[in-house]
């Protein structure tokens, strides 16, 4: 009852500020001197500041605030106000700050999200408010799937999408034993489940699974070795971030670079690694990613561009979808005359946006509220001393099944 309270408050308060709104129309119309300014259009980032993932979360705010600055930081004479909050990549810190976020701040959007484990925790708190939330990176596939909802739309990938065609395609490529390593978290499983029936289903055997506990391993020495003496010919795994950077680290001091093929995302293959310790050891990995430097795109050169200009570095595959998610909000915002009071419209019209976008074509599928993309296989590279990405597959137009969610479409 507390919660239907707080949810209906907040509506008389939407409800207030549309009212607001149009008597600022109106008064305008009139030429009145008096003319209320017009509320600002209020954006929640919820982004980890602090945590294993707080490099990613830097990114892709770095990447909102230069978007909004070229598609407009103001429609329809309304302000676009960017709100911050961490999300520690943890669930509970994340379900708190979104909730301050929609109650406190009354924001009218909420983008972001880079933990699988935290949008899950939001989901219904969302889906109740009827807040639109627009996903940055979170993966889960519950979230596009049997958990989807009408106020959900997902900018990224669902962790399935992104590697269930690895597998058959590196049985393809003649690896036939595989072993799976990620965290012991919804991410890592569910990214590994996707790629061990792909490959499977290619004519490859799972020969074994380790799941270290998320972001605790001081030391991965005891899982490589236990990998060295399964001897595989592949090793399928994900990790990002810092804990990316000391596993391939660790992986070349057991010398293992040249003795087993190593795949997944990640893996040290994106531009905001390269240079860091470790960051450039990664030579021979193939690695799915959803944005690639080198697509050829005008909104690409534009962002990198852009990027490079302004923070003197590489753009990279976490700045790419917090580029294109601005200009889905702004578009869409555009096309509805900067008019927030109907949070439906304002979510049919995100989901409608169709264009070219620094990955390349960009799609929602209105069954899921997930997007509709590329899959880029990179293949680290030793070149001049540096490691570097090079495209070596593109699978086209990937979407995801409805694996049970129910939206029309």
């Amino acid at each position: 009852m507390h919660d239907r309270n707080r949810f209906a408050n907040l509506f008389g308060r939407r409800q207030i500020r549309s009212t607001t709104m149009m008597m600022a129309g109106v008064i305008l119309a009139l030429g009145s001197a008096g003319a209320v300014a017009q509320p600002p259009i209020k954006i929640g980032v919820l982004l980890p500041d602090t945590g294993v993932n707080a490099a990613i979360g830097k990114e892709q705010k770095a990447a909102l605030r230069m978007a909004f600055d070229e598609f407009g930081r103001k429609v329809a004479g309304r302000k676009i106000e960017l709100i911050e909050a961490d999300t520690e990549t943890k669930p509970a810190a994340g379900l708190a700050s979104i909730k301050r976020l929609i109650l406190r701040d009354e924001v009218d959007i909420v983008t972001g999200i880079v933990s699988s484990g935290v949008a899950g925790a939001v989901r219904n708190y969302v889906h109740e408010s009827k807040t639109p939330l627009i996903l940055t990176l979170a993966g889960n596939n519950r979230i596009t799937g049997e958990d989807c909802s009408p106020w959900i739309m997902r900018m990224s990938f669902s962790n399935a999408q992104l590697n269930r065609d690895m597998g058959p395609w590196l049985a393809k490529q003649g690896y036939k034993k595989a072993f799976l390593m990620a965290f012991d978290y919804v991410a890592g499983h569910q990214m590994m489940d996707a790629f061990a029936e792909g490959f499977t289903a290619g004519g490859g055997d799972i020969i074994g699974e380790s799941y270290p506990p998320f972001a605790q391993v001081r030391d991965f020495g005891p899982y490589l070795a236990e990998i060295k003496a399964s001897e595989p010919d592949l090793v399928y795994a994900f990790f990002s971030g810092g804990p990316a950077i000391k596993f391939i680290s660790e992986w070349n001091a057991f010398g293992l670079q040249d003795k087993i093929q190593l795949a997944g995302p990640a893996l040290n293959a994106s531009a905001l690694y390269v240079g860091e310790e470790g960051g450039d050891t990664a030579s021979g990995a193939y690695s799915p990613l959803w944005y690639h430097p080198a697509i050829d795109t005008r909104a690409n050169r534009i962002f990198r561009e852009s990027f490079l200009g302004r923070y003197g570095r590489e753009a990279t595959e976490f700045g790419a979808i917090a580029y294109d998610t601005a200009r889905v909000i702004v578009d869409a915002l555009k096309k509805l005359e900067g008019r927030t009071d109907n949070p439906e419209a304002l979510m049919r019209a995100m989901v409608e946006m169709e264009f070219s976008g620094t990955r390349g074509p960009f799609k929602i599928d209105p069954k899921t509220h997930n997007v509709i993309g590329n899959i880029y296989v990179g293949r680290n590279e030793m070149r001049e001393g540096m490691s570097e990405s090079v495209i070596k597959h593109t699978f086209t137009d990937v979407r995801d099944s409805p694996m049970g969610c129910g939206l029309a479409g």
